[in-house]
């Protein structure tokens, strides 16, 4: 069961109100986000695109423009050396746009996941001094790469890193952090020691959009407006696959760049939203997040990243649009790939079986180490991010790689999944990542070892399982209107560090219910307050655990007569929600959408 917590963020509520002509419950939401001064307050409700950030303030883009305009100048042959994920690929896509719109002469290379794994290494470099390569220009990439940086460097290939990960450190005698960068001729990157870019959370791709508007000015040029807007709405668009927070300058990009989409010059971008037939006139961070940017990620996963940016370079509408019906259709085996992979791991995790591996009680593992042989490997991710979704719990999924196991883990917020890692680290052959994610390889006969050393390791109590719903105001279902709707709009666009806000109300009465969607998981009921108003309320969550609260309150059949003709005893439950406004066949209805109970 989750465990809730009221925000109880303090404030002159009705100040604010009056000062920004809004009501005291959206001030207290703009508060409960720690937005307090009143810059910033008027920034969030209403920034515009002319208060992004200097691209100039980047540590090393002054260098790292000069030596693009010389090498432009001279007609050297550049190379941008990007990702496969969708942030890398807009980046690549950025760069390339703006260099050869200036007349320089430019191409590409993308890693392959499986051959190459993330980054620059030095058969990319190798590659590079063989074509005659000039320069290297990485993106979303790099700040790591200083062995490979140093090859180039002693080929003589001139090298400008453009990242936005964090610095590589090692620990000196006195134990503080003693920060390592590639001996590249420039580093762009705001995590670097001494960078005064206010904002340190932009993506690859918005740094690669200041890159280019930083290299336009340099040259004395204005930048062409359709260029300008294009490269934003990728900017924006890869800030939000790559999970970036939408606070100070990602939320006024995102905004602006969600606005623009559909009508962008990317014919690639737009074919895109056409093929998966999203009729809304403004996009959503949903829409990009779970919809678009999957497709642009499943060409690195299982073909070529090369595929994804070559329908972002599309130059003509029907060729774009056979390129994003290819991705659309990769992406939809990707998910069924995905769905039959994590099916395989909750009933491993459920049955205590696993194939070869013998009788195992998972159940009672704190953290999961499932070994998954048949998953593709790009897929192990996705796969335990799921699985750690369904039971709560930190998770790895382990794939074959012939002569080795590789895998991806995936944590909850109690447990550092990377320190945890590191008690642990002579297990593996090679190990990467933070506190809430992780990549490893390791040779198989030490994946038992592996599960057993992290779980006598973890220290997680049965509360550091539970599910956290914050919730941002006690509010009686009678205080939503449409006008309230409306306004929690200006919040928008929700995502990472800018969540929909939620609220709660006790004693709400379960009138009848009923179970719709293509796989019967979504729940639909008539609802009431303790005053007996009526309301419509819909549940996207796990239907099945939310029937099995229900029956332990009450009963099974009391359950089933509430879905067969409406409920005959009274069942009351408290709810986490959030309003909406459900629009069908012209007309619009107040739609509460039920986020937790209790």
């Amino acid at each position: 069961m989750a465990k809730w917590v009221v925000v109880t963020k303090r404030a002159d509520f009705e100040g604010i109100g009056r000062k920004f002509a809004i009501s005291p419950v959206l001030a207290r939401l703009i508060r409960n986000r720690d937005i307090v001064a009143e810059e910033d307050i008027r920034k969030y409700l209403s920034g515009t695109a002319e208060e992004l950030y200097d691209p100039f303030l980047l540590k090393d883009m002054d260098r790292a423009v000069s030596i693009l305009a010389e090498k432009i100048a001279s007609g050297a042959a550049i190379r941008v050396i990007g990702d496969y994920d969708a942030d890398g690929i807009c980046a690549t896509h950025i760069l390339i746009k703006g260099i050869t719109s200036l007349g320089g002469r430019a191409d590409t290379a993308i890693p392959h996941r499986m051959k190459d794994g993330y980054g620059l290494n030095d058969h990319l470099i190798a590659d590079a001094a063989q074509a005659g390569i000039d320069t290297v220009i990485t993106c979303d990439n790099g700040i790591a790469a200083a062995p490979p940086i140093q090859a180039a460097k002693a080929l003589g290939i001139t090298v400008i890193v453009t990242d936005h990960h964090e610095v590589p450190f090692e620990e000196g005698e006195d134990g503080k952090r003693v920060y390592v960068l590639p001996a590249a001729d420039a580093v762009v990157d705001p995590k670097q020691e001494g960078c005064p870019y206010p904002c340190k959370q932009i993506c690859g791709g918005v740094v690669a959009v200041k890159v280019v508007e930083a290299l336009f000015r340099h040259m004395g040029q204005a930048i062409p407006a359709v260029l300008q807007e294009e490269i934003r709405c990728l900017g924006a668009f890869a800030t939000i696959c790559d999970v970036m927070e939408l606070r100070d300058e990602n939320r006024i990009l995102v905004k602006y760049g969600l606005e623009r989409m559909r009508r962008s010059a990317n014919l690639g971008l737009r074919a895109l939203i056409e093929v998966n037939g999203i009729r809304e006139e403004r996009l959503s961070p949903y829409h990009v997040g779970f919809v678009l940017g999957p497709c642009i990620n499943a060409t690195g996963r299982l073909d070529t990243a090369e595929r994804a940016l070559a329908l972002l370079g599309a130059t003509d509408y029907r060729e774009a649009m056979v390129l994003a019906a290819d991705l659309k259709n990769l992406n939809e085996s990707r998910k069924e790939m995905t769905r039959a992979m994590v099916e395989e791991a909750v009933h491993m995790v459920a049955s205590g079986k696993q194939e070869d591996q013998g009788e195992r009680e998972y159940q009672s593992d704190k953290v999961l180490v499932l070994y998954l042989p048949h998953c593709h490997e790009s897929l192990a991710g996705i796969v335990a991010g799921r699985v750690r979704e369904h039971f709560g719990k930190p998770t790895f999924v382990l794939t074959d790689a012939e002569e080795e196991a590789k895998g991806s883990g995936r944590s909850i917020e109690a447990y550092d999944m990377y320190a945890e890692m590191c008690k642990c680290k002579e297990l593996f052959i090679k190990f990467g990542g933070h506190k809430q994610a992780a990549g490893l390889s390791i040779k198989k006969e030490n994946i038992g070892r592996l599960r057993q050393q992290l779980n006598e390791n973890a220290v997680l109590t049965e509360a550091d399982f539970e599910e956290n719903i914050r919730i941002d105001i006690a509010m009686p279902l009678s205080y939503v209107s449409t006008e309230l709707i409306r306004e929690l709009d200006k919040l928008a666009p929700f995502g990472n560090g800018n969540t929909k806000p939620v609220f709660a109300q006790k004693q709400i009465r379960l009138i009848r219910g009923s179970v719709m969607g293509k796989n019967r998981n979504v729940g639909k009921y008539t609802i009431a307050d303790a005053d007996g108003r009526k309301f419509e309320m819909i549940y996207f969550g796990d239907v099945e655990a939310f029937h099995e609260f229900l029956a332990g309150r009450y009963s099974r059949e009391a359950v089933a007569r509430l879905y067969e003709g409406g409920a005959l005893v009274p069942m009351e439950i408290s709810i986490a929600y959030y309003p909406d406004i459900n629009s069908y066949q012209g007309k619009e209805n107040i739609q509460i959408v039920m986020r937790g109970y209790c």
